[in-house]
């Protein structure tokens, strides 16, 4: 059984090895740098919460987009981070997260834009296509979801712990909806080597700043100004590049496929966007026409229900008083008013009935062989309501 919650400082040494298993630009794998954004997410929290937080302490403030390392990249929007829990072992298992507004006026989000170039020549009757790319930056500041990883352990688990913690951003931001923006981004990484090297970065971004991938890499995470100082403003064909160039453009590597054809079942589309470091694919898709978003309803929590009259499956979450956070995919019921778990599942969220709870039905997800696990009542104390 896993329960989501938000990340906290001890969290850190666990994070920072999953972090060290993958290349993720929000997801860096110093400790010193972790601590920052979970001390901000547990802020933004707070906020969500209603509970009172001075502007020092996190607030969202309007993009400057100079230097100030990652903490202060990160404060210019809300940002919140998950971890999921193994309630068996209470050890973090994954993490993900989603920032509410990527960039913004003044300090773009860096894309290359790919198009079609035609040329034919009537005399000789024949003509040739070439896909041309171009940077792009997007001020927009559109929310952004980021930092998935899982155990490999768990992977292929049969209580779909990857699953929960992909969704339970979506569930999130539905809950919290005038937060976020009306425009959700998803950057998928590229394939990177087991060395942290990128085919695609070494034929194009090395040439126009001479370092390896993974040190530009870091240097994102302090200040993205020298992208738009150092690549071309000019089209680059990238049909001039080796063949083996050409064919990791817009690719995700094969770890990352399965989190792609999700996001593509919720909607999610490619436009034309790559990474201009890796040449992973950017998705996107309207905030407001993600089912899981739509889905996602608010209400008081009502008084313990058994399984057996619950008439739907799905997460529930509810948002403490002091911003703790906690979420488990379970059987509920809805009445329009109330949302209705069961003992055990009240037990796992530490709540009590009249807490502030969301739901988000999974219904459409669940195929008829597939089987939630049975909610197994913690050793936690429920909380009591302030």
């Amino acid at each position: 059984m896993f329960v989501v919650r938000q990340a906290k400082v001890k969290d850190v040494p666990t994070l920072a090895k999953l972090a060290r298993m993958v290349y993720f630009i929000n997801l860096p794998p110093s400790e010193q740098a972790l601590t920052e954004k979970i001390q901000l997410s547990e802020r933004c929290f707070k906020q969500a919460a209603g509970v009172d937080v001075e502007e020092s302490g996190g607030r969202r403030r309007t993009s400057t987009g100079g230097s100030g390392g990652m903490a202060a990249m990160d404060r210019d929007s809300d940002f919140f981070m998950f971890v999921i829990e193994e309630i068996e072992t209470s050890s973090p298992v994954g993490t993900s997260q989603v920032r509410a507004h990527q960039g913004g006026p003044g300090n773009p989000n860096w894309s290359l834009k790919l198009d079609k170039r035609r040329f034919h020549s009537e005399q000789l009757g024949q003509g040739t296509s070439h896909t041309v790319a171009q940077l792009y930056g997007d001020e927009s500041g559109p929310s952004e979801l980021g930092g998935l990883i899982l155990q490999p352990s768990h992977r292929g688990h049969k209580a779909r712990p990857g699953r929960l913690l992909s969704f339970i951003r979506f569930h999130f931001v539905g809950r919290f909806r005038d937060r976020f923006s009306h425009r959700m981004l998803a950057e998928m990484m590229g394939p990177v080597n087991s060395d942290g090297d990128n085919i695609f970065w070494d034929h194009f971004g090395r040439k126009f700043i001479p370092v390896k991938f993974a040190e530009a890499d870091r240097f994102c995470q302090h200040n993205r100004k020298f992208i738009d100082e150092l690549l071309p403003k000019d089209v680059v064909y990238l049909t001039l590049f080796p063949l083996e160039v050409q064919n990791v453009i817009g690719v995700v590597s094969r770890e990352t496929l399965p989190a792609r054809r999700l996001l593509e079942n919720l909607g999610f589309k490619f436009r034309g966007m790559v990474d201009p470091f890796d040449g992973g694919p950017h998705l996107d898709a309207n905030t407001d026409d993600i089912s899981l978003v739509k889905s996602t309803v608010s209400a008081a929590l009502g008084r313990a229900v058994t399984d057996e009259r619950c008439d739907d499956h799905g997460i529930v979450s509810v948002l403490h008083e002091d911003g703790e956070f906690r979420a488990v995919e379970c059987a509920f019921t809805f009445d329009g008013k109330t949302i209705r778990v069961s003992k055990a599942s009240m037990a796992l969220l530490e709540a009590s009935a009249g807490a502030d709870a969301g739901a988000t039905s999974l219904k459409q997800f669940i195929v008829p062989a597939e089987k939630a696990a049975p909610v197994q009542k913690p050793k936690a104390k429920t909380r009591r309501k302030k």
